[in-house]
């Protein structure tokens, strides 16, 4: 706990002073043109990664970035995307997944979850992402069989976002976009699935 007082010392003393006006600005309210769905992983942290802070960020954490099927029982993902499009009528919604995910490791060896009975029933989730597997890539080495499941968990929980209620609708007003994005930790870099092209491709900061 030593080094979490030590950081909010910090805060208080030398980052919030200066920043005491937006956080003012915040205090009652919110206005996120994204919301960032992503895995509880703690080697991703998005505001470092994309440069972003407070107020700019509508964030949705679960194990494996998983966004549930519509017709199963309600749970915090689907309401989060619910509360960000209907309510703060976020403009972008980027689901991101990473290299070395532990959630789909377990899905490819599953002895490790006996003990875990929700983690076991929860990535039941991610099974979608075998049939959309994507091509190996030399780059990823040793893990290449690892990171073209993680890709293809993207691409399915892309699908299953894209059937959120909310989600369709916003579709049909044509006020929201939606982002597949895989994120190697390892090299730092980005890959955007491209939907025409059926692939992922380097995230362009042109």
């Amino acid at each position: 706990m030593d080094r979490l007082l030590e950081g909010y010392k910090r805060f208080q003393a030398e980052i919030f002073p200066h920043k005491r006006q937006q956080y003012h600005l915040l205090a009652e309210s919110q206005a996120p043109e994204y919301l960032f769905i992503t895995c509880s992983d703690s080697r991703i942290v998005p505001d470092l990664i994309l440069g972003t802070g407070p107020g700019d960020l509508f964030i949705s954490r679960c194990i494996g970035n998983v966004v549930p099927v519509e017709n199963s029982s309600m749970d915090g993902v689907t309401a989060t995307i619910e509360y960000a499009v209907d309510v703060l009528k976020v403009r972008h919604i980027i689901l991101c997944g990473h290299s070395d995910c532990g959630a789909l490791k377990a899905a490819i060896d599953r002895k490790n979850l006996e003990n875990l009975p929700k983690a076991k029933r929860w990535l039941q989730h991610v099974e979608a992402a075998f049939t959309h597997r994507q091509p190996l890539n030399p780059a990823d080495g040793e893990s290449a069989e690892l990171a073209s499941l993680i890709r293809g968990n993207v691409v399915a929980q892309l699908h299953n976002l894209k059937e959120q209620p909310s989600v369709a609708r916003a579709f049909v007003d044509k006020r929201l976009a939606v982002h597949g994005w895989y994120y190697d930790i390892l090299t730092g870099h980005i890959e955007c699935y491209d939907e025409r092209q059926r692939r992922f491709l380097p995230l362009s900061c042109a």
